[in-house]
């Protein structure tokens, strides 16, 4: 392996402009695909196959003006007066007539209309007269009253009991994500411009947020964070630049190719998120170690830059290659849970991955090769012998010794903080987004508190029931359906019940049960657990079948589906994961040791999300100010991200400790050499991810704030406390151990030759004569 990269390096850098030619066109060609294909995200938690899935897959078939995106608009009064004034009225009656009006909108006056005009003979009319007699009338001091329009009630809005507040509820004719881009936005600029009449406030609900911003200004600031680190690291503004370069084409080919295909399959916007993160976080990394290396060699052996760039790419990037590997095969893990949202954000990021490690092959040596020897400045090469004969000293050597020294404690350090962090996971709940997650002064969360204080925390997340004869197509009677709503309006966790609509056949009937609770109380879900529970004997008693969904139903059917898939998907990762460590390592327990430190890493950072997004610690640290549980997709998202993250930084870390050892180096002094020389380069690269990852904590949609958060904060734990300190220290313990590995499988293995000891035996190294070849350990 070594000798091939070393020979695509060598021929990179003599024809630089043959190979950024083929990339140039390969990136012209993403632009232009993009340029007739409109990029199309979706928000949509979509899992397959879950009960509350089906429902609405269902409704889509019978009754299709029912399933498509919901709307919610709150209108609020200023100054303490009143929505349905004299003064507001007018302007209340043109916002919801605007908002009726508009494309994509379905104007639920029309559909009343139509069945008035039948009169008596209106099966509609007469099922909700039914249901309105068995649902009762709901009590408390938060009752709202209908908007009335010449004496009749205006459908879909309701005023709160103090008038403070209206609340329109509607149906777009498509999905949310489904709609022509700008739709939403027009929708509530529609509304905002008659309500202002009346000086009445326009809050959107957080199901009317268009496409997040993927890239912002916490990003950028994360991106800058990383190239000031380059530039400390490298020294030089022309060496820093490379990895940006790189990291940029990177997410430009992976990403915009994800983008390119989002017309032919649908693509949440957190998958285009995903892929950005590690586009960026990965594609620099991956370019710094590689010049980091070509610098080192040129520095410290004299070589000319076209010879250090090839031995680089040889070393660094048989690195670099299998560090790749490890990612892409833990995304690509994701695959086996069978879930489609999940295997469309794996793919795009595993793309984006194995591009990146193709840019730091290929690209990046052509750069290489226009820099030429400018890549070190003539006062760094002056000041090289001098860096050299004190690399002994430098910090990462004392700490590796004290590492190897003090390995007793340092290991039960590193053991133990991860586990004390771990605990508030033990009381991780999981669930959906609600406006409830955003921040105070987003309009989503305002939006929520407004609906909660003036009609109940219920009205932001009502359940549909939908109802059908057990019988096949027998329509629905009004007696029926009486009787099961007179069945489910006792249910504990319920305070009113209404019929929403029918299909034309009325075979099909939507009741909207509002709870409660919020969206994502205990009380809400036990209350979707209830109606699940009774839905038998109203089938055996009533002959009617009822499906349940909605925002709770859907986050318990998502949670519960993807912590049954999460066992089966880690044990798949650990297990291809461990087979490619053992071919990298040749070692039974480097790989062992690996695996081990990412269970502590990753129990830790469940933890930490749990405290800050569940708990609400430390979180004006962040800029935060919203409790709520964390998103369901973010542990099976991160444990594969995150594993595949750690073993970048394994592999950079323990095949430098392994080329030590190749060359002759006693195990202690092995373990302490080869931290030394990669411990500084690792701890740049991992405080770069942070950085990257960290900027999307600030990002205003809660799914890819938390995404952010865990994964820096598990990069951060991993790298400093497992790689930096539990790594070396169980190294040390091990010995000799440590590289053990059965004469037979050892004759079994491939020689990968991932150290480069193949390549020097080759073309030997010139050795410098003012340096040392390793950096000695205690003896202990």
């Amino acid at each position: 392996m070594s000798v091939l990269l070393y020979r695509l390096g060598h021929f990179a850098y003599a024809r630089p402009w043959y190979v950024i030619a083929g990339w140039l066109a390969v990136v012209s060609a993403v632009v232009a695909l993009l340029a007739v294909n409109p990029v199309k995200l979706s928000n949509e938690v979509r899992i397959d196959g879950t009960p509350a899935q089906e429902v609405i897959d269902d409704l889509a078939k019978s009754l299709p003006e029912a399933s498509g995106g919901q709307g919610m608009l709150v209108f609020r009064a200023q100054n303490g007066s009143r929505v349905d004034s004299e003064d507001s009225h007018a302007a209340l009656i043109a916002a919801v007539d605007a908002v009726y009006r508009h494309d994509h909108v379905i104007d639920a006056r029309k559909v009343l209309a139509a069945e008035l005009s039948k009169g008596q003979k209106s099966p509609l009319m007469r099922a909700q007269a039914a249901v309105a007699e068995a649902a009762g009338k709901p009590t408390g001091d938060k009752v709202p009253a209908p908007l009335t329009q010449d004496g009749r009630p205006v459908p879909g809005v309701v005023v709160s009991a103090d008038g403070s507040t209206a609340l329109m509820q509607f149906q777009f004719d498509e999905q949310t994500y489904e709609l022509p881009s700008g739709t939403i936005d027009s929708t509530v600029e529609a509304a905002e411009q008659q309500a202002e009449r009346a000086h009445l406030d326009v809050l959107p609900s957080a199901a009317m947020l268009e496409i997040p911003e993927i890239l912002g200004v916490g990003e950028i600031v994360g991106v800058v964070v990383a190239a000031i680190v380059l530039l400390v690291t490298l020294g030089s503004v022309v060496a820093a630049g490379l990895p940006l370069v790189i990291a940029l084409v990177g997410v430009t080919v992976g990403v915009g190719g994800a983008f390119t295909l989002s017309t032919v399959f649908e693509i949440h916007s957190l998958t285009a998120v995903l892929a950005l993160m590690l586009g960026l976080a990965v594609g620099i990394d991956y370019a710094l170690f590689i010049v980091n290396r070509q610098r080192r060699l040129i520095l410290d052996t004299g070589l000319d830059a076209h010879e250090a760039t090839g031995r680089a790419i040889g070393t660094a990037g048989s690195a670099v290659f299998f560090a790749g590997t490890t990612v892409v095969i833990a995304l690509a893990g994701l695959l086996v849970v069978g879930i489609t949202l999940l295997s469309t954000m794996a793919l795009a990021a595993a793309a984006t991955i194995a591009v990146t490690v193709l840019l730091a092959l290929t690209l990046l040596p052509a750069l290489l090769g226009l820099v030429k020897e400018r890549i070190c400045s003539a006062g760094t090469r002056r000041t090289a012998q001098q860096q050299a004969s004190a690399a002994a000293q430098t910090r990462a050597t004392r700490w590796g010794s004290r590492l190897v020294r003090h390995k007793y404690p340092a290991l039960t350090a590193a053991f133990l903080i991860p586990l004390l962090l771990a605990l508030p996971a033990l009381d991780m709940r999981m669930g959906l987004p609600s406006g409830a997650s955003y921040n105070p002064d987003t309009a989503q969360r305002q939006s929520y508190e407004e609906v909660s204080d003036t009609f109940g925390p219920g009205y932001n997340g009502p359940l549909m029931i939908v109802a059908r004869s057990s019988d096949g197509g027998r329509p629905l009677t009004a007696t029926a359906l009486a009787a099961v709503v007179s069945e489910l309006k006792d249910t504990q966790g319920a305070t009113s019940i209404s019929l929403a609509g029918t299909n034309t056949a009325s075979t099909v009937a939507v009741l909207s049960l509002i709870p409660g609770d919020g969206p994502n109380d205990d009380g809400t879900k036990d209350l979707v657990t209830s109606v699940r529970d009774k839905s038998q004997k109203i089938r055996e008693t009533h002959g009617v079948t009822i499906g349940i969904t909605g925002f709770t139903a859907l986050a318990i059917d998502v949670s519960d589906r993807l912590g049954d898939v999460l066992p089966l998907y880690v044990a798949t990762v650990l297990g291809l994961s461990l087979i490619v460590l053992l071919l990298v390592f040749r070692s039974v327990v480097v790989p062992v040791m690996a695996t081990l430190g990412f269970l502590l890493s990753i129990a830790a950072t469940f933890g930490i999300t749990t405290a800050v997004f569940q708990w609400g610690w430390l979180q004006a640290l962040f800029g935060l100010d919203a409790s709520a549980p964390v998103v369901s997709l973010l542990p099976i998202i991160v444990t594969g991200v995150l594993y595949g993250l750690a073993m970048d930084y394994q592999v950079f870390l323990v095949t430098s400790m392994r080329e030590a050892r190749m060359h002759g180096a006693d195990p202690l002094d092995a373990t302490v050499s080869g931290f030394a020389r990669a411990s500084a380069v690792v701890v740049a690269a991992a405080t770069i991810m942070v950085s990257v990852f960290a900027g999307f904590i600030f990002n205003a949609q809660p799914m890819i704030k938390q995404a952010g958060f865990a994964l820096a904060a598990g990069i951060l734990i991993d790298a400093f406390v497992i790689r930096m300190t539990f790594i070396p220290a169980t190294m040390a313990l091990a010995r000799e151990k440590a590289w053990w590995i059965p004469a037979w499988l050892d004759r079994l293995l491939p020689d990968l030759d991932v150290e480069g000891d193949k390549l020097a035996q080759r073309i030997p190294l010139p050795r410098p004569a003012n340096s040392r070849q390793h950096a000695t350990a205690p003896k202990t």
